[in-house]
């Protein structure tokens, strides 16, 4: 095999013009990259200096446009309305769903009685002290059953020595609650208060229309007048003496399914604003589980009034609360006995002494717990 000596010659020639052939094509797409990323690069820059000069532009006059923008936007709205709701209409009435609903049994049966408007008449206890006039017939204990009050309240309120000392035409104050009202003196506090009038201080605090200067100390302000809800006038022996209940844990149970939380005595009781019962004893004993169940809620959390409390889920309907408490022997999610310790009492929260919160709910509904705890 012979050696072609030109055309080894040609060979590094051809290569070389291959090879150079390819750099500049290389170096052309490098340019044409560069110059593309600089017209980016300007037109991004020429974008932000637009936006800047606008936003400035806006920020000096802000306020100015908005009136226009409002109302361009209502026009465009209304404009909306009127071309889009005929069409929206239409396809609503030919809707099928419409037709299976309006078919059926119950909007049939709705749609064929007549429709009555009527007014709702609230059912919440009135706050204020009202004056009532003595009709013919009258006596203390007709008008006190008219307004849901204890004789004695209508009698310690005017003045009356007795429950006959009325008389026709005569005006009447009515408390808003059985008891008493007083007006604050310089000293006073919410415990003398109390005491004066053989109450608990936890009653006036939650008497939901009593007002403090401070709600975190309960101080009052001279001049200011209390309801003490159940309150026994100073030297005055009432008609009904109230019931007291002595409390030993475990010591019967109404229904046969709760037992007493905790010992001490009833410092207060079920009242619509009041959905519980106070039981306190300042020797802060252990608070026992009513009943069995499961605790959904343990800790200071919403509504943080009740301070450290429990929810016991008893699985029937059926759940109590425990408030107030200093502390916590379970936790969420924990199962209980019936007697068993859950806590400690206290005095944490809205209140004003040593005492237990209980609550029964029925259903989601507060019952009075002594209806289950005779």
């Amino acid at each position: 095999m012979g050696f072609d000596e030109a055309k080894f010659l040609c060979y590094p020639v051809w290569a070389m013009e291959k090879t150079s052939l390819g750099q500049d094509f290389w170096q052309f797409c490098c340019c044409l990259g560069r110059y593309f990323k600089y017209r980016a690069g300007q037109a991004f820059l020429i974008f932000e200096q637009a936006k800047s000069a606008l936003a400035t532009r806006l920020y000096q006059q802000r306020g100015r446009w908005v009136r226009p923008f409002i109302h361009s936007g209502m026009v465009l709205l209304v404009v909306g309305g009127i071309t889009l709701g005929p069409t929206l209409i239409e396809e609503n009435l030919s809707n099928p769903w419409r037709e299976q609903v309006a078919s059926s049994p119950v909007l049939s049966v709705l749609a064929s009685e007549d429709l009555e408007t009527s007014t709702l008449v609230s059912v919440k206890p009135r706050s204020e002290i009202i004056e009532y006039q003595v009709q013919p017939g009258d006596t203390i204990s007709t008008i006190a059953e008219k307004f849901g009050v204890s004789v004695d309240t209508i009698r310690w309120e005017n003045d009356l020595k007795s429950v006959k000392d009325i008389k026709v035409g005569q005006v009447l104050r009515i408390l808003p609650t059985s008891g008493v009202r007083h007006k604050v003196k310089y000293g006073d506090t919410i415990w003398s208060i109390a005491k004066k009038y053989q109450v608990d201080p936890q009653a006036i605090v939650e008497w939901p229309y009593n007002s403090f200067a401070n709600d975190e100390t309960f101080a009052l302000a001279t001049g200011q007048e209390l309801i003490i809800p159940d309150g026994v006038k100073p030297k005055e022996v009432p008609t009904a003496p109230r019931p007291t209940y002595a409390q030993i844990p475990g010591a019967g149970a109404g229904t046969g399914q709760f037992v007493w939380p905790t010992s001490g005595h009833i410092s207060q009781g079920f009242a619509w604003y009041h959905k519980a019962i106070d039981i306190a004893n300042k020797d802060a004993p252990d608070i026992l589980a009513a009943d069995g169940g499961t605790v959904v809620l343990a800790g200071w959390v919403a509504p943080t009034a009740y301070g450290n409390h429990i929810i016991i889920d008893h699985g029937n309907g059926f759940a109590t609360l425990y408030a107030h408490m200093s502390q916590l022997y379970v936790g969420v999610g924990q199962k209980v006995t019936r007697g068993q310790a859950i806590g400690k009492m206290g005095s944490t929260g809205r209140s004003t002494g040593i005492h237990l919160h209980f609550e029964i709910r029925q259903n989601g509904v507060a019952q009075n717990p002594l209806n289950f705890l005779k």
